[in-house]
């Protein structure tokens, strides 16, 4: 065995004080969407459209998180999880979305960080993951400016309550679903299909961020961390045709760069213009926005699912000004001999360790990063061996990205719970612990007791076997990169299908 073989196969273990952890959010376990004062938010709308959700089915009760959350932190510790990502739903605090707080709102969420720090679990609190009170939506949404501003009116409220125990802060969970996705395509809630003010809600939410993390820094403590979340995928286009290789390029902007370039590279992504200037003057952008996006953060979240193969294909709308913003020209599709999870998605484990890489390449002054989501979707079978193989071979991509030099500094599992999967209702089921909906039993699954001996002795030992990328090599510059210079094999993007 050469030294270099030896190197990538021998044994190999995390090192001491990485983060172990699950991750859940509001609307998708909490339930009780008409409990103690919560008002409603778009999702609550957005589940009364007829088709807008598989078979009709909402988060109304969900997990029941919001009554049996004292049997969940159970669960986080007997998996011995050192971590605990969840999300604050918005309305609850605030049923407007401003104005007077609803107390009994924030004395779920102090019950619940109060008993996770009990039971040794560090909170790490989302004030956001897409449960816009449905008030502030009436009033134009992330659309207009006033929402952002409102974002970190939220963020000070939650941190009157909960600062004195919650370290950790994340201030936006996957801003491209929230603004693409659902102002955008209109797969997810608000349901829009618009151009410029899809693109609006995407620069308001940034705005928020950074408006957030200002409020948050003047009255953070000594140690306390302030994140922001994206997921994220290398974008691979199919052949080496220069269509698809600008295709790749323009999914790469929607959902990548566009919220990337801002928040870590100092400007807004330099083909901007070129791809939307025909649905947008970009009117909201504001003197003095790119500082306040900028502002620095201590951590990136990153959630990874799988690689986006993509290729061009005919534009929905044939005129370019009546575009929604999700009408690129291009399509995504699953390569032939592609290893696929039980919804379909590709499972690519190397596109974690480009992301890593590529991330750390392409930004120097990157901040550590958590991969916060991480997982596998299935029909809840309770020997999810699927979700076993995917789980050992994340976090083996994981680890490798870190030995290239990647700063990586924990692991949340999506999800502790089977739970509300979106626009996809209950079909789809990602929880290391199997949820019967109808009585609300708990019942750990293999994977549970998996990554329970695993966070105990994490080691990895099987390198990440990389497959082609492409159909033929493909040199792929991103933009802003000295030419010749590469990013892997592709340049990154977020997943354009739901993530959770």
């Amino acid at each position: 065995m050469t030294a270099i073989e030896d190197s990538r196969t021998r044994p190999r273990t995390f090192p001491t004080g990485f983060v172990w952890g699950t991750a859940t959010a509001a609307y998708q376990i909490e339930g009780a969407v008409d409990t103690d004062g919560r008002g409603p938010s778009i999702w609550d709308t957005f589940c009364r459209v007829p088709g807008a959700v598989a078979r009709g089915e909402s988060g109304e009760f969900a997990c029941d998180h919001y009554h049996r959350w004292q049997e969940d932190v159970g669960l986080m510790k007997d998996l011995g999880a050192g971590a605990y990502r969840f999300s604050v739903a918005w309305p609850r605090v605030l049923p407007d979305g401003r104005g007077p707080v609803n107390r009994r709102g924030l004395d779920f969420y102090r019950r619940l960080v109060d008993a996770l720090r009990e039971g040794g679990i560090e909170p790490y609190v989302t004030l956001y993951h897409w449960d816009l009170p449905q008030a502030l939506e009436d009033l134009g949404g992330w659309r207009v400016r006033d929402t952002a501003e409102r974002f970190a009116d939220y963020a000070e409220v939650m941190y009157d309550a909960l600062g004195e125990s919650v370290s950790n802060w994340i201030t936006l969970n996957e801003p491209y679903c929230s603004a693409i996705v659902g102002y955008g395509e209109g797969r997810h809630a608000p349901g829009a299909k618009e151009g410029h003010g899809a693109l609006a809600s995407a620069h308001h939410l940034l705005l928020g961020h950074g408006l957030a993390v200002g409020r948050l820094r003047e009255m953070a403590r000594s140690g306390q961390q302030i994140g922001v979340t994206l997921n994220m995928s290398p974008t691979v286009p199919v052949t080496s045709s220069p269509q698809d290789v600008q295709a790749a390029r323009r999914m790469d902007l929607l959902v990548n760069r566009q919220f990337t370039e801002p928040l870590f590279g100092g400007a807004y992504a330099a083909d901007m213009a070129e791809t939307f200037g025909r649905i947008s003057g970009f009117s909201f952008r504001r003197d003095g926005d790119l500082e306040i996006v900028g502002r620095p953060v201590d951590f990136l979240g990153v959630n990874y699912y799988y690689r986006l193969h993509v290729e061009a294909a005919p534009y929905e709308e044939a005129d370019p000004v009546r575009r929604s913003a999700f009408d690129l020209g291009v399509r995504t599709v699953t390569p032939e001999d592609a290893r696929t999870s039980g919804l379909g998605w590709v499972v690519e484990p190397e596109g974690l360790y480009e992301t890593l890489v590529g991330l750390t390449t392409r930004y120097p002054d990157l901040p550590p990063v958590y991969i916060t989501e991480n997982g596998y979707g299935d029909d809840g079978a309770l020997e999810d061996t699927g979700r076993i193989d995917y789980l050992r071979d994340h976090l083996t991509a994981t680890r490798e990205a870190m030995t290239a030099g990647a700063d990586v500094r924990g692991y949340f599992c999506w999800s502790l719970l089977d739970n509300f999967e979106w626009a996809r209702g209950y079909s789809a089921r990602f929880g290391l612990v199997h949820v019967d909906y109808d009585t609300q039993a708990r019942t750990p699954k293999a994977s549970f007791r998996w990554m329970r001996d695993f966070i105990a002795d994490p080691v990895v030992t099987t390198p990440v076997t990389a497959r082609p990328a492409t159909t033929g090599p493909v040199d792929i510059l991103v933009a802003g990169t000295p030419r010749g210079e590469r990013w892997g094999p592709g340049p990154l993007s977020q997943a354009a299908e739901e993530s959770t």
